[in-house]
């Protein structure tokens, strides 16, 4: 039996199919397969991504995995879905897209969710939401309502991108608590959409699909869907979570005390924690986990850091673009810890909660031009985005998250021995590496849903980290890192 993962991330959509009697994984496949998809940006702080781009990546995806011919897609029995998180996608009455989706890293919504925290009050938005409504999904509907009545006038479904590709591949409308949190929209004392949001931006509650369950069924897919891909009709979609969520249930963090992490265009640790926790300063957030429910809370403590991976392929591609990221890492192998003495501030893409909500861009000091070289800045970058991921990790510390060990993939950043080095040695924990990707996480919530595994016990039990990482120089880092945070500090006076 067969298990099918869809990742929509901001750069690609990946697919894999997983054997569920063995979790291994018998293909994969990413599109666009060497480019990386683009980011709308009308103006300055605006990121947007058209979502019927999306449904056409992943159809192509699922085409180019069907054409391996390393599995029958025939025997393909359930499908999961992970997707990038916090992003708006707004249908009419015909299902169709009003507009781009206004995706996880615009910040135009930050005025509008500042003025909530303020009108609904501090306490009750953290006590309920255990957020400020921010620069979250609901934030964004609300800048909608605003700024394109028109648009907003035509609204039939406001959802989440996983609700989204759900909706074009089975044809029904469905969301869940964890996505609705995600959003800002889910009252944590009384397990429902946020009355207080919902009133104070005006939003009618039709807008939001049926509440399910992260690990049910979310449609089937439909006949002619089915004969496009070369899939079975009426198998189920038995799974839909936020990539972050997602990403801790591929590491089997699923427990309060456990963490995860991931470097792609965002960077994120993830904690697990068993109480409705909640930062004063909402710089790191609390979201409903994927296990989440109203017996057993499960919140995941989200930090995130917007500007990572996105600094690394900017660099590659404004300097580097013969390179690639493989030489590009052996290149920064080459320049001793700390980039002798130059430094980057990453924050180059939007508004960085762990800033408050600031806008400082990205940042290159100490620059010596007979020193430094294009290897310094490669490992610079690197160290910048370690270094920004260690300054939220001390966040997460002070709300009492405090990890013995961090669990990541083997993918994205987490390929660069340099960056590894300076995530252990900055943060002082060690890290297991697994061989696991989003899709193939998404896959596995899939045979959860299905029921075709009977628990994630068994779902997991053949995984295996590849290897452990420990701390090497931590007192070398953490000079480096204490420069990096002082000319940050300047920065935000």
């Amino acid at each position: 039996m067969l298990l099918l993962g869809i990742d929509l991330g901001t750069s690609a959509v990946k697919v894999s199919v997983i054997e569920a009697a063995s979790g291994r994984s018998l293909a994969s496949a990413r599109y666009p397969a060497d480019t990386e998809a683009p980011i709308i940006a009308l103006q300055p702080g605006w990121a947007e991504q058209s979502p019927d781009t999306w449904w056409e990546q992943v159809q192509q995806a699922i085409k180019m995995a069907n054409a391996s011919g390393k599995y029958n897609p025939a025997d393909i029995a359930a499908i999961g879905i992970a997707y990038q998180m916090h992003g708006l996608v707004l249908t009419d009455k015909d299902d169709r897209v009003l507009r781009n989706a206004i995706i996880w890293c615009d910040s135009r919504a930050v005025p509008f969710g500042d003025a909530a925290f303020a009108a609904i009050g501090q306490s009750a938005c953290l006590k309920k939401l255990l957020n400020s409504p921010g620069n979250f999904t609901a934030a964004k509907l609300a800048w909608v309502k605003a700024n394109e009545p028109e648009v907003y006038g035509k609204i039939k479904h406001a959802m989440l991108p996983g609700d989204f590709i759900a909706l074009r591949l089975t044809g029904s409308t469905g969301t869940t608590a964890s996505a609705l949190s995600e959003g800002i929209l889910w009252d944590f004392e009384t397990n429902d959409l946020s009355k207080d949001v919902l009133d104070y931006f005006g939003f009618d509650t039709s807008f939001f699909p049926a509440i399910r369950p992260v690990f049910a069924e979310h449609g089937r897919l439909s006949g002619t869907i089915a004969a496009a891909l070369s899939l079975k009709a009426g198998i189920p979609v038995s799974y839909k979570a936020g990539d972050q969520p997602n990403n801790a249930l591929s590491l089997n963090v699923l427990e309060p005390g456990e963490v995860a992490a991931t470097a792609g265009t965002s960077g994120v640790i993830y904690g697990v924690s068993d109480e409705p926790t909640f930062d004063p300063a909402s710089r790191v957030n609390s979201f409903a986990h994927v296990n989440h429910s109203a017996a057993a809370t499960r919140t995941g403590v989200l930090l995130c850091v917007n500007g990572a991976g996105i600094l690394n392929r900017w660099i590659k591609d404004s300097f580097l673009p013969a390179l690639g990221y493989p030489g590009m890492n052996e290149a920064a192998a080459g320049i001793k810890p700390g980039s002798e003495g130059l430094t980057v501030l990453p924050f180059g893409n939007g508004a960085e909660r762990i800033l408050n909500n600031r806008i400082i861009g990205g940042q290159i000091h100490g620059l010596d031009f007979n020193l430094h070289q294009r290897a310094h800045l490669v490992r610079a970058a690197q160290e910048g985005i370690a270094f920004s991921l260690r300054y939220g990790l001390d966040i997460m510390r002070e709300n009492g998250m405090h990890p013995t060990v961090i669990r990541a993939g083997s993918a994205n950043m987490f390929l660069s021995p340099v960056f590894t080095e300076a995530f252990v040695n900055a943060t002082n924990t060690p890290v297991e590496l697994y061989d696991c990707d989003g899709s193939a996480g998404a896959a596995i919530g899939a045979g959860i849903g299905a029921g075709i595994f009977t628990s994630a016990k068994e779902a997991f039990a053949n995984v295996q980290p590849l290897t452990m990482i420990s701390p090497s120089a931590p007192a070398i880092y953490e000079s480096a890192y204490q420069r990096w945070k002082e000319i940050l500090l300047k920065q935000l006076l």
